[in-house]
């Protein structure tokens, strides 16, 4: 086998001038690819996490891929990230292309490029990385020699902002369908198929492939969407979601990678169910990853099992959209218990539903490790939390709280929303005071205020939701938010800290969440101008994407700020969903008719829909 010239400049040039290099050197535990198997493989895949490695290796589903490919015959995936700045800059100087992490290969020759969009935040890092591997940003300047290049995740249900840079877009689970596409692909490569060919053969064959380059645009003169028309009679108008038939049974790693470096989440993650049945009216994946799938309890010991041996870590993460409605979830939790108990292993909960605190307190007070609680209120009062459906109310939230303060537990982190239409100043108020209500009920127990943590996120309305015609507040509203918690923090006092995220940053992702292609201009010259990482605090840089939109011609407040009115053909609706439009729209109707406001007329809403502290209550 010839050496890898590529192995020894990142060995060289690349590690010995970044920080923490440890987090670029691959060859992990439990690593499946070997020298040699990407030269000998029929299909060449690169499973590209368009964020830092301590992002994507805490990515359940990038290591569900890998495994996936890596034990399908003949098939070899390897892994990349996006470098940090200071790498990025050694590797631009010196001629280093984006390479893989497992056998340090170019990206660039792969056969398959396939990103994974879990925000919207991600995508001037996808170009960033096409641009650092070599691979012409705008799929309609690809030839033969480029690989295809892929995506799928959350962001491919509205994928319309990246259409130009993406040559095909998975929509639904991926398990299947990744197994699938290789498989054509396989075939295709064989039979010296074209790359342009294989593109539109996929798209007429698989009913849950979108080709965004077979579409083309039209637009009334209000810049509304006007038709998104098949350019080949033999694809489809609507694409369907992809379903995992067997989710019991379904690909899912024994032995996943283990990280060099401290990463997000540490721990085995195992995915027990699939959909949540609560549908709040505000949460994209609540309606898209229906229906409701789970593992049965022999499954997921069998996977901690395996997972343990192979990893050593000292933590089960139980993950699913809404983990307390597993329906097993006690027989789970104390037959976890006792098998990993005197192992001094412990099991953790993305978060738990509020109204199930009461019955899951008991057991799990032996067996969950007593860090800190984490609770998805969403909303301060409960007649705003019955509009988003979310099913909490203050007497079931002081009760599980203070069943969890007498089981041990003395810090709790509750999430909320701010900007939902109708929001009114008695329910900012309310967190505040909610938060602190929580914090104080410890002190029923004769012992101190327990340390409460408010995290207030800002309304961003997704696609395939019933909020998905509502308008976003503007930025100044969320700041005049954020500056009013603080001030009632200063004023009052007490064991409660308020974060809160970026504004600007929750307005670029909704624009880039209910965007059209036309956003592709944008994205483009942001990333020309520096743009990449945007999830992170220390390189988001707002002033970037305002230059975007000035060079480019584009009003963000028209894709942020702006009411849709119902009969509007949205950027997304060839999406397929699994709950129709129709009770999507009588869904958005009875968020009003709960919140005691009038039903909305068609492009016109109640003016205090818009979310103002000096809204009419």
């Amino acid at each position: 086998m010839p050496p890898n010239p590529l192995h020894n400049r990142v060995s060289t040039e690349l590690l010995p001038r970044v920080r923490q290099p440890a987090q670029y050197i691959g060859n992990e535990v439990n690593q499946l690819v070997k020298p040699g198997d990407w030269d000998a493989a029929d299909v060449r895949v690169v499973l590209a996490f368009p964020d830092t490695y301590t992002i994507g290796m805490s990515h359940l589903g990038c290591q569900i891929f890998y495994w996936l490919c890596n034990h399908t015959p003949k098939v070899c995936a390897e892994r990349t990230y996006s470098p940090l700045p200071d790498a990025e800059a050694v590797m631009r100087a010196r001629n280093i292309p984006l390479f893989t992490w497992d056998t340090r290969q170019p990206v660039g020759s792969a056969d398959i490029v396939a990103f994974s969009l879990q925000y919207e935040l991600c995508y001037s890092t996808v170009l960033n990385m096409l641009d650092l591997a070599g691979i012409p940003l705008r799929a309609a300047d690809r030839t033969d020699d480029h690989p295809l290049v892929i995506a799928g995740g959350p962001q491919a249900d509205n994928p319309e902002p990246m259409a130009e840079f993406l040559d095909l877009v998975v929509v639904g689970d991926g398990e299947v369908s990744m197994a699938q596409i290789i498989e054509a692909y396989r075939q295709y490569k064989r039979d010296g198929v074209p790359r342009r060919e294989m593109i539109r053969l996929m798209a007429r064959t698989f009913p849950w492939i979108y080709a965004p380059n077979l579409y083309e645009a039209h637009y009334h003169d209000d810049n509304t969407l006007a038709e998104l028309r098949p350019l080949d009679d033999e694809i489809p108008t609507l694409i369907q979601r992809c379903q995992t038939p067997d989710f019991e049974h379904a690909a899912f790693p024994a032995k996943p990678l283990v990280p060099w470096v401290e990463v997000v989440h540490d721990r085995i993650s195992i995915e027990i169910m699939r959909g949540c049945p609560q549908v709040c009216r505000f949460c994209h994946a609540g309606y898209t990853k229906r229906p409701l799938k789970y593992r049965s309890v022999e499954r997921i010991l069998e996977i901690a099992e395996e997972s343990y041996r192979a990893t050593g870590n000292d933590e089960i993460g139980l993950l699913s959209l809404s983990t307390a409605d597993y329906p097993l979830l006690r027989e789970l939790s104390e037959a976890i218990n006792e098998r990993f108990g005197p192992r001094m292993v412990n099991l953790s909960f993305p978060s738990l539903r509020v109204d199930k605190m009461l019955q899951n307190i008991p057991w799990m007070a032996n067996s969950v490790r007593k860090g800190g609680l984490t609770m998805a209120v969403e909303a301060a009062n409960d007649d705003l939390r019955g509009a988003i459906r979310k099913k909490v109310t203050d007497g079931n939230l002081l009760d599980g709280v203070r069943a969890a303060y007498e089981a041990g537990w003395n810090r709790v982190k509750l999430y909320y929303m701010a900007g939902f239409p109708g929001e009114r100043p008695e329910d900012i108020d309310g967190i505040w005071e909610t938060s602190r209500a929580v914090s104080r009920e410890r002190m029923k127990l004769d012992k101190p205020p327990a340390a409460v943590t408010a995290a207030v996120s800002w309304l961003v309305p997704k696609p395939l939701t019933p909020l998905q015609w509502a308008a976003q507040p503007r930025a100044e509203y969320f700041n005049e938010v954020r500056e009013h918690l603080r001030r009632l923090k200063r004023e009052r006092r007490g064991a409660v800290q308020v974060k809160t995220h970026t504004p600007e940053r929750s307005v670029l992702e909704a624009v880039m969440s209910r965007g059209d292609r036309r956003l592709g201009a944008v994205i483009h010259e942001a990333w020309r101008r520096g743009a990449r990482l945007d999830g992170w605090d220390d390189y988001y840089r707002d002033k970037l994407w305002r230059q975007a939109y000035d060079a480019t011609g584009i009003d963000p407040d028209f894709y942020a700020h702006r009411t849709r009115p119902l009969d509007e053909l949205l950027p997304w609706d060839h999406m397929g969903l699994h709950m129709s439009r129709a009770y999507l729209e009588k869904s958005y109707r009875n968020y009003f008719a709960r919140f005691g406001g009038e039903e909305p007329t068609v492009g016109i809403m109640p003016e205090w829909e818009v979310g103002t502290l000096s809204a009419p209550s």
